[in-house]
């Protein structure tokens, strides 16, 4: 029998007074992007309540006379769960339970349940439960009841308890081991990437806002290899916060010089800052990419709002200063042409078609290609494994059988150029 989806209803606030107008727009594209994550989450949303106001009411967040017509719509809807689109306090979330008399839970806590379903690898759990530890831990007065669940339904999921009452040590204690077995992870994570480094191929990170279509783009990029099949593919689907670990897979240029690509974890508003900090050791791949892919839904109507919150998780990560192109993916659900210019960092592709993804490659490879030398060689007969090596690294144009060796015109990168310069002709 398929398992009955939790009804939900969803429930933000407006602020609104005489110095700041209501912005109906953003709230009610705030309340859509929220009934995604509800269904990410597994849920069946019945519907929507806006709530404006001068300021949160401090004990309901909503005011309580509101909250008394909630429970009321609850009853008359057999609503299971009740869940708001901003952080509540552990005060405010049992005094809504309260009044309500059903289960309440915040945007974070629906956030982090997603994470707690999706978190594959050690690492991702590892990183998903300190976020939900951090987030339980100031709450545990004012939750009450709450802290005695023991993982049933939508924002219990993840770490569970495992007594019915989890005292503050306990909570302490296990985000102290949690850490220590990330410092554990972090150090493997580190040796492999400075062997990436030192191997000098070229790396190129993919971020942007949750299902912009990241991990599409990426199977596609990385259909270019001639060492590609199927199930090198990341798992890409049509929903918010499909995948959340950071994948590595490799790919070729048009001039066949090979590069990795990193796909990452996806972006949302108001996304918790203790799963920013959390994902933070993971995301670090970003600042040692050599170019960044910034994938945008093309087609949300909110698109520059998600570019906003992707810069501002770079900007907390540091890695602005490494090159960007913005591309603009979904382009076949565009009503209108669009023409971006040769010289720009911006690219209008989709994924789905095909459409300007051949491009985008020429795009990333005259980016890469900007610390690259492309010289004419002379290869000695008896180096011919000189030769080899090059022509498996990357695109040999023109070669040719001379009289005293093999000529061609070869792009080498700096550590290359170095290393054969004696047989590099002026």
């Amino acid at each position: 029998m398929e398992e009955r989806k939790e009804k939900v209803l969803l429930v933000g606030l407006n602020i609104t007074n005489i110095f700041r107008k209501s912005d109906n727009i953003e709230i009610n594209d705030s309340m859509n992007e929220l009934e995604e994550l509800a269904k990410a989450a597994g849920a069946d949303v019945v519907d929507k309540i806006i709530q404006n106001r001068q300021s949160r009411d401090v004990a309901f967040y909503v005011g309580k006379g509101k909250a008394e017509e909630i429970k009321v719509y609850c009853e008359s809807l057999d609503i299971d769960i009740v869940i708001f689109n901003d952080e509540l306090s552990g005060a405010q979330i049992r005094n809504l339970e309260e009044v309500i008399g059903i289960r309440v839970i915040d945007r974070t806590a629906l956030i982090l349940d997603i994470f707690a379903q999706r978190a594959l690898s050690k690492e991702g759990k590892l990183q998903v439960e300190l976020a939900q530890q951090k987030y339980r831990l100031p709450r545990l007065y004012g939750l009450g009841k709450e802290m005695s669940r023991t993982g049933a339904g939508i924002g219990t999921r993840g770490p569970g308890e495992q007594k019915l009452e989890i005292d503050k040590r306990h909570i302490l204690n296990r985000i102290s081991d949690i850490k220590r077995e990330l410092k554990e992870v972090k150090k493997n994570r580190e040796i492999q990437r400075s062997q990436r480094l030192r191997s000098n191929i070229p790396i190129v990170a993919l971020v942007g806002y949750t299902n912009a279509g990241k991990s599409t783009l990426t199977n596609e990029i990385i259909k270019t290899h001639k060492e590609y099949s199927k199930d090198k593919n990341v798992f890409s689907k049509d929903m918010l916060f499909a995948t959340l670990d950071v994948t590595l897979r490799k790919a070729l240029l048009p001039n066949k010089r090979e590069f990795l690509v990193v796909d990452t974890v996806g972006f949302v508003s108001k996304l918790p800052h203790d799963l920013v900090e959390a994902f933070k050791a993971t995301l670090e791949e970003v600042k040692y990419a050599d170019l960044i892919l910034h994938v945008v839904d093309a087609s949300n109507s909110n698109y520059d709002l998600q570019m906003n919150t992707t810069l501002d998780v770079l900007k907390e990560l540091k890695a602005l200063e490494t090159p960007v192109i913005t591309v603009f993916n979904k382009a076949d659900k565009l009503d209108y042409e669009v023409n971006a210019k040769k010289d720009e960092d911006v690219v209008f592709i989709s994924c789905k078609t095909g459409y300007n993804i051949g491009l985008l490659l020429d795009k990333i490879e005259k980016k890469i290609m900007g610390n690259l030398h492309k010289v004419a060689i002379l290869i000695p007969y008896d180096r011919g494994d000189i030769f080899n090596t090059i022509k498996n690294k990357t695109n040999v144009e023109n070669f040719e059988y001379k009289e005293d060796g093999i000529y061609a015109q070869v792009i080498l990168d700096e550590s290359d150029y170095g290393r054969y310069k004696d047989y590099i002709l002026d």
